[in-house]
């Protein structure tokens, strides 16, 4: 075996800012994470690449993110031996990637290993040749053979080894063959119609899939384990409003609103600290997977913004502030950034040897009774405790079942969950139910000061272009809905901040992301920038187009039109229509060119932009890019045609073009009550198909792209809206009243 410098494991110590291996040059969390692994760990890149072609070596490729439980299990088992750290440092060069930071890396190898091993995940292990063909692929491995019936991460170590050394030119062959069969795979997946898809069929078909799929009894959709899917809920709210009174667009509703209260009630929302956990490993949404990421935050904050306008129940405007107050509060920095997740994992005590899953958030029966001892008013023997734990489902043995819980991770603990409501709480203790409410406030703010007394999990502190676009849309969203103006403050940093940081005028171009550095206690771009992706710029026009129609500053649609051309240069198919992921010119680091074709965790590059598409040419008077989002949707033709509920972001954008959108002009002062008035009476409809500009005389950025702005003014002096389709206007009205009764 030949062996690399420095040390009998190919590692120098303190060589790289005081870390073992190159990822301590590095910024991204994660890479730090694994900067004093026994493994000479390179970051993705050139010089990788070199030694691997010079030394004719295999490149294994592991991706993960920070916050990945999986990812942690398999550092403390693998990438911390030192024996297996040595089999990689003399056979192979290893190369870890961020994935949240390297989309477009984690896109190819995740399709070949999805391809060949029938789903993936993360962490993800690839073993590809010099040239960055993938031959060999799987999610976690465990160190030995005995562990789950899975291959060892040692023994598939050597039988890699032995067929490299016994036929290195198979190996490459095969290379050659994998790629070229997922080039052709990926290009059959997405497929392109003549003509664009029936928008009544496609809604009709996207519906039933997800009505077939809905749980009636906790809502969501499918089984364990279960997803919040923002995509699909808001695809169910833009079914309501194109037919309200319809079977189906009732049922939607329904849907809609059912799923996002039962979330809200289950252990997969922090009753405490507020905010969303990831997922729930079971059908009721108790028992979560603990991390909370950025953009989950993001997506269901604008999903309860349009729940509350559909529906007008407190209830789930108050969920969207807890939301926003956990992300200003935990997930904000403080240049207007806002941070990428918070870890599942944490230590159970600062003596404590080991982190477990959940620390941070699960409570005993004891612990909770003993902090919350103060006994009711006038009820002899009652705690506030009492109370508590009969509303959360606390109980004395834990109510996590055994088989929820098979490494004893959770023993005796429980995740809090509301199985009843305040009425059945409060006719059990015979309160009333605005007692019940006060008490369990003061609960909740207490066992808060508590858990902070607790360590922390580990916090991703990176600053994502794209997460933080849906970040702005969900403060934006919240500023309209609850005319909230601490929240369009939210937003109005965050795109100052990205706009100082992460756009590069001189390049026209933005960066992927950037970085929290303790040392200078400030954001900070890597030493080698990533350029954005595809969807670093949709999501952020979006946040922009979502913040202008909150604060009504053109500016934001200046910059926005500017991103969408720089976007348009960057990533357009002009062969095939849609956007590519990645830019143009980078097919040495990147063997595949891929588009993003779903909605999934996060809504796809493509199905964004379409919509960004359609607003800016309503915003801009430039049909041609309407001409552009037919194209675009009909590049994802078949995939419309045959699985909508797969693209549910892109079908509304669908609905959208085919429902003859509203423009709704105001003609007034943006800070005048009057405008103001009118303002919020349209924040009031839950109107998916419509854009909003206000124009007061004196925005002549948009009254130069819409010549029908110059003929419309005030009446009698008064603010004053037009309501219209295709510019064709209803006759203008100055009253909320009046504009309530067009809307509706």
């Amino acid at each position: 075996m030949a062996s690399t410098s420095g040390g009998a494991d190919g590692l120098s110590e303190g060589s790289f800012g005081g870390f073992k291996n190159r990822l301590g040059l590095e910024k991204s969390p994660y890479l730090l994470q694994h900067a004093n692994n026994p493994v000479n760990w390179y970051p993705w890149g050139k010089e990788a690449f070199e030694k691997a072609k010079k030394e004719n070596k295999l490149i294994f490729l592991s991706v993960g993110y920070s916050t990945c439980h999986w990812c942690h299990v398999m550092e403390k088992e693998s990438f911390e031996n030192k024996e297996i750290g040595q089999i990689l440092n003399e056979n192979f060069v290893p190369i870890k990637v961020d994935r949240e930071e390297r989309p477009d890396v984690d896109q190819v190898y995740m399709l070949f290993v999805q391809a060949t091993q029938g789903g993936g995940g993360w962490p993800l292990s690839v073993w590809l040749t010099p040239n960055l063909k993938p031959i060999v692929g799987g999610t976690y491995f465990p160190p030995e053979d005995r562990y789950f019936g899975r291959p060892g991460f040692k023994s598939v170590l050597l039988k890699i080894i032995k067929a490299w050394q016994d036929n290195d030119r198979a190996v490459l062959q095969q290379g050659d063959e994998i790629l070229s069969q997922l080039a052709q795979a990926a290009k059959f997946k997405i497929e392109k119609t003549d003509d664009l898809p029936d928008c009544r069929t496609i809604v009709k078909n996207c519906f039933d899939m997800l009505n077939k799929r809905y749980d009636h009894e906790h809502g969501g959709f499918g089984r364990a384990p279960k997803f919040p899917q923002p995509v699909y809920l808001e695809f169910m709210f833009r079914r309501y409003a194109v037919d309200k009174e319809g079977d189906d667009g009732r049922k939607a509703r329904e849907i809609g609103l059912t799923t996002l209260r039962k979330m809200a009630l289950g252990g997969m929302y922090d009753h405490i600290g507020k905010g969303f956990h990831r997922y729930s490993t079971d059908a009721e949404w108790h028992l979560p997977h603990f991390e909370k990421m950025l953009y989950d935050q993001a997506q269901l904050a604008a999903a309860y913004a349009s729940a509350y306008q559909v529906s007008k129940e407190p209830v789930f405007a108050e969920i969207l502030h807890e939301i926003l107050f956990y992300v200003s509060n935990c997930l904000r920095d403080k240049a207007g950034g806002f941070y990428s997740a918070e870890d599942a994992d944490s230590l159970p005590a600062e003596t404590a040897a080991e982190k477990k899953e959940g620390a941070f958030y699960v409570w005993t029966y004891e612990e909770l009774l003993n902090s919350l001892s103060t006994t009711l008013s006038g009820k002899e023997g009652v705690t506030e405790g009492d109370v508590f734990a009969f509303h959360y489902d606390v109980q004395k043995s834990g109510n996590i079942e055994p088989f929820k819980d098979p490494h004893g991770e959770l023993l005796r603990q429980n995740v809090l969950i509301v199985r009843g409501d305040l009425k059945k709480t409060a006719e059990k203790f015979d309160l009333s139910v605005e007692d019940t409410q006060k008490i369990l406030v003061a609960a909740r703010r207490k066992l808060n000061d508590l858990r902070q007394k607790r360590p922390r999990p580990h916090l991703d502190n990176k600053v994502l272009t794209s997460w933080n676009g849906l970040m702005i849309s969900g403060f934006a969203r919240a500023a309209q809905v609850l005319d909230d103006p601490d929240c369009l403050r939210r937003a109005s940093e965050a795109i100052e901040f990205l706009s100082a940081t992460v756009f590069q005028p001189q390049h026209e171009r933005l960066l992927r992301s950037c970085y929290y550095d303790a040392a200078r206690d400030g954001m900070v771009i890597g030493s080698n920038p990533i350029p954005g992706f595809a969807d670093d710029y949709a999501m952020l026009i979006n946040g922009l187009l979502d913040t202008y129609e909150a604060c009504f500053d053109e500016k934001l649609i200046q910059f926005a039109e500017k991103l969408q051309n720089i976007q348009d240069n960057l990533f357009w198919d002009e062969n095939d229509n849609g956007y590519f992921a990645t830019a143009a010119g980078n097919e040495s680091e990147i063997v595949l060119r891929l588009k993003d074709g779903e909605d999934g965790a996060e809504p796809s590059s493509n199905s964004i932009s379409c919509r960004n598409l359609l607003r800016l040419s309503m915003f801009l008077g430039r049909p041609e890019l309407a001409e552009k989002a037919v194209k675009l949707m009909t590049s994802f033709g078949s995939h419309l045609q045959t699985m909508p509920m797969a693209v549910p972001e892109m079908v509304g954008a669908l609905m959208l073009y085919s429902n003859t959108p509203k423009q709704i002009i105001i003609c007034g002062d943006s800070n005048c009550d009057d405008t103001k008035a009118l303002i919020r009476c349209v924040n009031s409809h839950y109107l998916p198909n419509k854009v909003v500009i206000v124009s007061n005389g004196e925005t002549p950025f948009l009254r130069d792209r819409i010549a029908v702005l110059s003929s419309m003014h005030k009446v009698d002096g008064k603010a004053t809206a037009y309501v219209c389709e295709n510019f064709e206007c209803k006759k203008p009205v100055n009253t909320v009243e009046e504009l309530d009764a067009i809307l509706k």
